[in-house]
């Protein structure tokens, strides 16, 4: 972590059962997107396959003294998360045409928004670790932070940033198979500290798509770092700290 990304190559699998404006839609939101992370298109490759689907090979640069690992987080560091969680669970609600049209607009809303700003926004504070919440969940990218820092990290559940209606589809029971997929990843690495709704839980294993960065920061960094975060398009809170090691790797409350 911590790069600027400089090119870009598209990545295209797409049907030919579908019109080509469908493609030429799905580029031209890509094309935007670059653009707006000052990265340059030099090229791509496209394959029929029987479901669309489309990504970038990227390519940058990052100062070797700059670079944010994933594993070097200290004793008494506050963890920040820039972006609320659930996507997951949204778009299984999505698929089942159930999710209303203010919770469409505040998942995609969340999805389009670079983590170019929040990086921008601290990159000149001390960042002792980071990492970004995608596939793993909120706990599977802690639960790597905590062991491969070798502490334990104490999330503070009342803290933590959910995207509108995540925890309400929860506890209908829309979770998404990668949920248990990442409970089972984390396994006993994790405990509760006192009683934790079953469906916040549930959304902190929750699979993100173009999830927030996970910042692990002195404590006397926290302040200045929110207030430079305020000027970004983030929704960003402090939800836990870093500790010795404990008999697990992650503490929920």
């Amino acid at each position: 972590m911590g790069g600027e990304p400089t090119m870009a190559m598209n990545i295209v699998c797409f049907p030919n059962c579908l019109p080509p404006k469908v493609l030429t839609e799905i580029l031209k939101g890509g094309l935007e997107k670059m653009k707006e992370a000052e990265c340059l298109l030099i090229g791509g490759h496209t394959v029929q396959d029987d479901e669309p689907k489309y990504g970038l090979s990227v390519s940058g640069f990052v100062h070797p003294k700059k670079i944010w690992k994933n594993s070097t987080s200290k004793v008494g560091d506050a963890l920040i998360l820039t972006k609320p969680i659930g996507l997951g669970i949204i778009n299984t609600a999505i698929k089942g045409s159930i999710a209303s049209q203010s919770e469409i607009d505040d998942a995609i809303n969340t999805m389009e928004t670079l983590n170019k700003y929040a990086k921008k926004a601290v990159e000149n504070n001390k960042i002792n670790s980071c990492t970004d919440i995608t596939g793993f969940g909120l706990m599977g990218h802690c639960f790597e932070m905590a062991k491969g820092s070798n502490t334990t990290f104490i999330l503070d559940s009342k803290n933590i940033p959910f995207i509108k209606g995540a925890i309400d589809y929860a506890n209908m029971g829309l979770i998404p198979k990668g949920c248990y997929d990442n409970k089972k990843y984390v396994s006993n690495n994790y405990k509760l500290l006192n009683k934790v709704d079953e469906a916040i839980v549930n959304t902190m294993f929750n699979p993100e798509t173009s999830g927030g960065l996970l910042l692990s920061v002195p404590k006397n960094e926290v302040d200045d770092i929110l207030m430079n975060l305020k000027d970004t398009p983030t929704k960003f809170a402090v939800i836990g700290e870093v500790v010795e090691k404990e008999e697990k790797y992650l503490l929920i409350k």
